[in-house]
């Protein structure tokens, strides 16, 4: 009799347990199935509640979602059980969540988890000590602080919510974010877990491993790739070299940055500066390219030299001249005179003491020459030069010397309408501390030049042809034109001359093109 009341109060408790499995509590989808239980206990609760204990092994289902817990206490009229000890949640391919304890709200399907909380999605793996867990929508959520390890990334903040369903993690409040090439502060960052990306959207602080130093507030990073994109104003800082632009997009493996709106690169070893509102960088070449109304400024003490074209590029010299010889010498490493710049199309050139308009311009940092090409002007304080070609030689950014090929023009101002002239087919000119000394016309020249009294009145204009003339300046102004070899000339009285009749062919004042302040070439 002993053994059959045994048996009989076993095949009740078992009779129990498949009973609430097969009971629908409500809605169909609210239903709890007890899978497996050691020992399952019904209390009644001082407030007259019934609950159902359940200890060793305790496994539930809800629709697809497994539980796992060591012990477990349910409440049907509540809808929610707590669950104690090696707490599993399992949501097939989509997620799990491991935890100390649980409480669950079958009714809403909402999880609060404490202890060493683990969730993974089959990519990353979220660890906190409490995170709620929406198992409806595959939404978790930590306040208290979390980490989020995703192959060889690891990102921490204080908050965060974790999507599970699509891979998302948003991220926020002091949110650090580490990869083998990059350390990244914010405050706010959505982050992928399956596709590796992130997204920046507020203010962010990029480090890389060679130093290189990003501030923006709105962007996206591939970490497979290495690119990024950044939409708001961004600041980059690569050693020597600083860009900012309204949107910047940088490859690291191609080295390839581009530059749009209002943007800026400076290069402090060479002390460059160019502003555009676009630029395309190559950091493995060196080489860039500016259009959208470029400006390059070459920076200096005094006197820095600025430059406007339709279209700028720089690159390394040794990239466009290459030496094959067995003797020849390798660039060495941020050698600064290893680099040229061109100028295309509309090309303005400004500094206090030259100022020059062309088609184009080459310079060649070896050298600190300025060749200016088709129609170039070159105006040193009341002097304009013309010619086919023009080399202008610099030194410490400082025009020393002016070479001017075919068609040479030298136009001085003496007041308005009245103008000394000298043209030849070559001249060569000399400068002093930034200022025109003398210049040496060769070739067919011809010259007019107003002679003054002690009074600075005109009394009368001489003009001549020669196979060379000598001009010289003193503080600027034309002082003395010296005649030599094949002399030939007629020096009129001022009253028989008018000075718009004593202009030689081909004689033209521009000094409506010339640039009259730094400021016009911003425009």
């Amino acid at each position: 009799m002993k053994y059959r009341h045994c048996f009989f109060f076993f095949l009740l408790s078992f009779f129990c347990v498949c009973t609430h499995a097969q009971v629908s509590v409500g809605d169909t989808t609210d239903v709890v199935e007890i899978l497996q239980s050691r020992k399952l206990e019904f209390k009644k609760l001082p407030d007259g509640t019934q609950v159902q204990i359940l200890a060793g092994n305790v496994k539930l289902k809800q629709a697809g979602t497994l539980f796992t817990c060591d012990s477990c206490v349910l409440n049907d009229a509540a809808k929610t059980f707590l669950a104690f000890g090696h707490v599993h949640i399992n949501d097939g391919d989509t997620s799990q969540v491991w935890s100390n304890n649980l409480r669950y709200l079958y009714g809403n399907k909402y999880a609060y988890l404490t202890g060493n909380v683990k969730l993974t999605d089959g990519r990353g793996t979220l660890t906190t000590n409490n995170l709620e867990y929406d198992v409806a929508r595959k939404i978790g959520t930590y306040k208290g602080g979390g980490k989020v390890v995703n192959k060889r990334t690891t990102v921490t903040s204080e908050e965060g919510v974790y999507y599970a369903d699509i891979k998302d993690v948003y991220f926020k409040k002091n949110v650090l974010m580490k990869d083998p090439a990059n350390t990244i502060k914010t405050d706010s960052i959505l982050y992928n877990t399956e596709m590796r990306t992130a997204r920046f959207i507020s203010r962010t602080v990029i480090t890389d491993t060679s130093g290189r130093r990003i501030v923006t507030t709105e962007g996206d990073y591939d970490e497979k790739t290495g690119r990024t994109n950044f939409t708001q104003r961004t600041t980059i800082v690569d050693k020597s070299l600083t860009v900012t632009g309204d949107e910047i997009k940088s490859d690291d493996s191609t080295g390839i940055v581009q530059i749009r709106g209002r943007g800026v690169l400076i290069d402090t070893a060479k002390k460059i500066v160019i502003l555009a509102n676009s630029i395309f960088a190559n950091k493995k070449t060196e080489a860039f390219l500016a259009t959208q109304k470029p400006l390059m400024i070459i920076k200096q003490e005094k006197d820095s030299i600025y430059i406007a074209a339709d279209t700028l590029f720089s690159a390394r010299l040794s990239d466009l001249y290459v030496d094959t010889s067995k003797k020849a010498a390798k660039p060495k490493p941020n050698d600064s005179t290893n680099r040229y710049f061109e100028a295309y199309r509309n090309v303005r050139v400004f500094s206090d003491s030259v100022q020059a308009v062309s088609d184009s311009l080459f310079y060649s940092f070896k050298d600190s020459v300025f060749r200016l090409y088709q129609n170039p002007v070159v105006w040193s304080r009341k002097t304009q030069i013309t010619g086919d070609t023009i080399y202008l030689h610099t030194k410490n950014k400082k025009p020393t010397f002016i070479k001017v090929i075919e068609k040479s023009f030298m136009v001085s101002e003496v007041q308005p309408t009245v103008y000394n002239q000298i043209k030849s087919t070559n001249m060569d000119g000399y400068f002093t501390d930034g200022a025109l000394d003398s210049v040496k016309a060769r070739g067919a020249a011809e010259s007019v030049y107003f002679i003054q009294n002690q009074d600075s009145a005109f009394s009368s204009v001489n003009q001549t042809k020669s196979d060379r003339i000598d001009i010289y300046f003193d503080s600027g102004e034309l002082h003395k034109v010296v005649l030599r070899s094949s002399v030939q000339g007629t020096m009129y009285p001022i009253k028989q001359k008018e000075p718009s009749q004593m202009h030689l062919e081909n004689f033209q004042w521009l000094d409506k093109r010339r640039p009259k302040t730094k400021y016009e070439l911003f425009e």
